[in-house]
């Protein structure tokens, strides 16, 4: 049972491995959604995610024993990172299965700690499944990422903090994946508090608990399909959904292109690297019917790999109109390059790009085509430098922008 002895053990017991993150209050995202939004930046914890605390608490639940045989669990990065640090401080061996898939900056990561990284299966299910079996064929003491009770109890120590720090806290968003920090958080809220209202938020490329919530029990999704590599689970856990069901208010689902946006908000407004998953909640506050109430919004982690923060970004500057391309077509004479690429300085655009396509004519005379890829400050200034070239007759066509 879930009981609020146990939720303050595990408060004791965690507090020894976990950094204070301390609530962070937005002026920006608060203004935009008319209510006094609060971040709790497990962004910040030493491992990156708030995943170090089941983990941590779970592994001391264990007998000797059972640390001695070695541990092992799957992982999409986090939960492999808290159980490969919370393994080393208590001296025992870890084995980490994790997607073929999985950033590298979280596989490597997981390595530092000490682990043994396999890596098995596109999805975390099927990595799951090959560390079930290497569980049982080794002898191995296996730690389940959500659907564990225990580590769902570590887990929920952050509302305790949440609590703490802010005790009249209204309404608490929460990242979901298999449910793990969704029980927790949401049981313990529940338990301090009757009347707050604990919403999850999932993937729409991976919203198994919407669909288990929907069909009131646990079912398993077809195929997944989202950014937030740490919340593509395709079945929610089997021991923690009636405490979900329970405890859990409301479920809102939030489309990639939503964490994309979301990611620039927060390097911007608050300079703080949050993973995709742990962008879930901050994409969320618009879909709130809600206003001027106090809500924290957990950013459940912050390990996001170089290569995949350069695409989001370089997305995100172009959905808000601070990067696009233009095709016009001029005649091929000297001079005309110049012309255009005056008349965009003029309205203040900055080209990073050109292509030159003599070929999009048989008449190189009456036609050559230049696509121009260009920063603009915004949808207001886009538009005008669209109108100032079509006002000098150059029709301008906005097309897809390739960096």
């Amino acid at each position: 049972m879930l009981t609020l002895d146990k939720f303050e053990e595990a408060s004791k017991i965690v507090s020894k491995v976990t950094l204070e993150t301390k609530l962070v209050y937005s002026d920006f995202l608060s203004e935009r959604c008319n209510n006094q939004v609060y971040l709790k930046p497990e962004n910040m914890q030493f491992t990156g995610a708030y995943k170090v605390r089941g983990a941590y608490y779970k592994i001391s639940t264990l007998t000797e024993e059972e640390r001695k045989r070695g541990l092992i669990t799957a992982s999409a990065g986090n939960h492999a990172q808290g159980v490969a640090y919370a393994a080393k401080l208590f001296g025992a061996k870890a084995t980490i299965v994790m997607p073929t898939t999985t950033p590298l900056i979280k596989v490597n990561r997981t390595k530092n700690y000490g682990a043994e990284v396999v890596l098995s299966g596109d999805v975390y299910d099927e990595a799951c499944a090959k560390a079930l079996e290497l569980a049982e064929k080794e002898g191995l003491t296996f730690i389940h990422p959500f659907d564990d009770l225990a580590v769902a109890t570590g887990q929920g120590t952050i509302a305790m903090e949440i609590f703490k720090e802010l005790p009249l806290v209204e309404y608490i968003l929460v990242p979901i994946g298999g449910g793990g920090l969704a029980t927790g958080v949401s049981t313990l809220a529940k338990l301090l508090n009757p009347k707050i209202k604990v919403i999850g938020v999932e993937p729409a490329g991976a919203a198994c608990m919407k669909e288990s919530f929907k069909q009131g029990k646990v079912v398993s999704l077809d195929s997944i399909n989202t950014i937030a590599d740490g919340t593509a689970v395709k079945t929610p856990g089997e021991n923690i959904f009636p405490y979900i069901k329970e405890n859990l208010d409301d479920i809102i689902t939030v489309e990639d292109d939503e964490l994309i946006t979301a990611f620039l908000d927060m390097v911007e407004n608050h300079k703080m690297v949050v993973e995709n998953s742990g962008l879930l909640t901050v994409a969320a506050l618009n879909q709130l019917k809600v206003k001027n109430k106090r809500v924290v919004s957990i950013l459940s982690g912050g390990n996001m790999d170089v290569i995949t923060m350069s695409s989001v970004v370089q997305q995100g500057l172009i959905f808000r109109d601070r990067i696009f391309t233009v095709s016009v077509l001029l005649p091929d004479k000297p001079g005309m390059l110049a012309k255009v690429s005056q008349l965009i300085a003029d309205k203040q655009g900055n080209v990073i790009k050109l292509e030159h396509n003599q070929f999009v004519s048989t008449n190189r005379n009456a036609a050559v085509e230049l696509r121009i890829t260009m920063e603009a400050f915004g949808t207001e200034h886009k538009e005008s430098i669209l109108k100032a070239l079509d006002d000098d007759g150059y029709k301008p066509k906005v097309v897809r922008t390739n960096l």
